[in-house]
């Protein structure tokens, strides 16, 4: 491509100005917290201890702390994946990524989801739009096990463009202290395995759009042959739930996954850290699995450099397990018995961050 390399802050999205608020809205976090809220750096999902709601027995119990059961409860939005919902008047799936977004990031955590709710933001409210949204977030519930309680429907007339939304969903749930999922048990040498995505899940559209529709001038009915179906269906392409999966894994190999992390915005690069204790780092290999076409696709579209890649999408890996050495064969045949499209793609190092070695 002759046009000069596009990034994410080319479009309007500044990762390192997130970063940097998010460390900011920490003080103002903290001032409200009590002595429920338990320390915890993760930024996945937050954590609120019911000690004070235990029956008294169990309280006085020396087993207490470890049986201490902790809400663990996450949020997100879909993002600008919202425009391609929109531009193909399709509105049944995109309630599937907003469960995902949310309980993805409390698996993280140990956590088994327990409900959900919703919110739904429009200008003029559709029967047929919110109707087919709310089955979409119905479907995404039943794939991750937990109830979905209700939500919040708001019309808010010269406040969205005609035929747009927004919506925002809230999921939380239960993992007792003693089986929750910091990262802290993460030594040298442990070994990196990651679960496929189904595409670009609900992160880097932005990006994804400038790429694809403005600068490759393709069109979302268009039939791509390397894609096998058309830019609209891959672009609308649900986001992966792994909480059923990811649970039976941590039943079954408890202690053995030391970590678990939810490829999101920030991809592989600012994901992985947030997990890893002092000391340690991730080297991956890029050869040890395939990355998806369309990832391709956007970054010669787009001029793309590799770096930003790897830093704004998954490039094909939803969510990482960070296993013993010695049990990490057997995770890996466990999580592809399954269902999962699992590899081993990569180890913990000693350092910090995360190495990509590209191949």
């Amino acid at each position: 491509m002759s046009h000069e390399k596009l990034s994410y802050a080319d479009v309007g999205v500044n990762i390192d100005l997130g970063n940097e608020l998010a460390q900011k809205y920490l003080s103002l976090m903290h001032r409200t917290f009590d002595k429920n809220v338990p320390r915890h750096d993760n930024g996945f999902g937050g954590l609120y201890g019911l000690r004070d709601w235990m029956p008294a027995s169990a309280n006085s119990s020396a087993a207490s702390d470890g049986d201490e059961p902790l809400l663990v409860s996450g949020t997100d939005g879909v993002g600008t994946k919202l425009k391609i919902a929109f531009a193909l008047g399709k509105h049944d799936t995109v309630g599937i990524d907003l469960v995902a977004m949310s309980v993805n990031d409390v698996l993280v955590q140990g956590a088994r989801p327990l409900f959900f709710l919703d919110y739904i933001g429009s200008g003029k409210c559709d029967k047929t739009t919110m109707l087919a949204l709310v089955e979409g977030v119905s479907t995404g519930c039943l794939q991750a096990g937990c109830a979905l309680l209700g939500g919040e429907t708001a019309e808010m007339p010269g406040f969205y463009p005609a035929g747009e939304y927004d919506l925002a969903g809230f999921a939380v749930g239960i993992v007792a202290r003693k089986n929750l999922i910091d990262g802290k048990k993460i030594r040298v040498g442990d070994k990196i395995i990651g679960l496929a995505s189904s595409g670009l899940h609900s992160n880097g559209y932005s990006l994804a759009r400038k790429a694809l529709l403005e600068i490759g001038g393709l069109r979302l009915d268009e039939k791509i042959p390397e894609l096998g179906i058309t830019l609209g269906e891959e672009l609308l392409t649900p986001t992966r739930i792994y909480v059923k999966n990811g649970l039976a894994l941590l039943a079954k190999f408890g202690d053995a996954i030391r970590g678990l992390v939810h490829i999101t915005g920030g991809g592989l690069i600012e994901n992985t850290p947030r997990i890893l204790p002092q000391g340690c780092g991730a080297r991956f290999n890029t050869g040890a699995w395939k990355v998806p076409p369309v990832f391709n696709l956007i970054q010669k579209c787009g001029n793309i450099e590799d770096g930003e890649m790897y830093r704004v999408f998954n490039m094909g890996v939803g969510m990482l397990l960070v296993a013993a050495p010695d049990r990490a064969a057997e995770i890996l045949a466990a999580a592809n018995e399954l269902g999962e499209t699992a590899h081993s793609i990569g180890e913990i190092v000693v350092g910090g961050g995360v190495n990509i070695e590209l191949n």
